[in-house]
């Protein structure tokens, strides 16, 4: 298991201030720029940025406290549990030619993302005699963000079959959507999200570095940048902020399974641009900023 405390050299019960000073003295020791060329300060710097990524924010740090390395399963966990309470009944797409993404009421996480388990024990004897074919299907970010519809090649019974599969919003690799086109078949279609250039997705949350003008980097002021979904946002970026830093945007990261209203948030990474070619005025007013910073120290 991930330990992210110890990864920044705090404690359990460690304050938010004790985890943003523990972050910056880390980063600090690791960070490439310091370390050029070392890739073990490199990935020991990764480790850190995400730890202080997930125990900065206080519902992550709830849910990893909770959870640990299943932290970010959390919520379709407890979503399993509630509907474990309120129905003993699972819920899955029926018919040919449709599908939707089918839950059991599964009694842990291991269940959930195995597809096994009913904690009341109902149903599996017509389950177990159904004839299950499965095969995986592949998704962009952007149609995992969207929702889409894929067509899906399965062979049941000996004969192959296509089946149009909708793919609902929020889904992510591990995810199973099901069809029962009969009462004695269930297909299953294991979801995989791609890679995407430019967007790294964690749960809900997504990462995305932005190249800033250095000088906006030092005085603050605007970057605008793309969405998953093609929308065009202007981020504001504050004074003296650090190659690194994570900028939140609360509600712009992915939407969460089953609640597409309901999303996570988007971390827009600050890499600061430094100029290739410089004037000599830009020259000569650098060299004016290194004797002033010479006189302050």
């Amino acid at each position: 298991m991930t330990d992210y405390y110890k990864t920044l050299g705090v404690k359990k019960d460690a304050s938010d201030k004790d985890v943003r000073q523990a972050f910056r003295k880390a980063a600090r020791s690791h960070h490439p720029d310091l370390n050029p060329g070392d890739k073990q300060a490199e990935a020991r710097f990764k480790e850190i940025n995400e730890a202080y990524t997930v125990l900065s924010d206080s519902d992550s740090r709830t849910k990893y406290d909770r959870y640990g390395d299943r932290w970010k399963h959390a919520d379709q966990i407890e979503e399993q549990r509630r509907r474990a309470r309120s129905s003993p009944f699972s819920w899955s797409g029926h018919g040919q030619g449709g599908g939707s993404f089918g839950q059991s009421t599964y009694t842990d996480l291991n269940d959930f993302l195995s597809g096994r388990g009913d904690p009341f024990g109902r149903g599996r004897s017509r389950r177990n005699s159904r004839v299950r074919s499965e095969t995986g299907v592949e998704v962009s970010l952007e149609e995992a963000f969207a929702g889409t519809t894929v067509v899906a090649t399965l062979t049941v019974s000996g004969r192959a079959r296509k089946y149009e599969v909708n793919i609902p919003p929020g889904v992510d690799t591990g995810s199973t959507v099901r069809i029962t086109p009969d009462s004695a078949t269930e297909l299953m279609f294991n979801v995989t999200v791609t890679p995407h250039e430019s967007f790294t997705r964690r749960g809900d949350h997504l990462y995305t570095d932005a190249k800033i003008p250095f000088e906006d980097v030092i005085l603050g002021g605007e970057v605008e940048t793309t969405m998953v979904d093609g929308r065009r946002i202007r981020v504001t970026v504050p004074a003296n902020s650090q190659n690194g830093q994570n900028i939140r945007l609360r509600g712009q990261g992915m939407p969460k399974l089953g609640s597409p209203d309901t999303k996570g948030d988007l971390f827009v990474t600050i890499r600061p641009e430094l100029p290739t070619e410089l004037t000599d005025e830009t020259t000569n007013l650098i060299a004016k900023l290194k004797e002033l910073r010479s006189e302050e120290e």
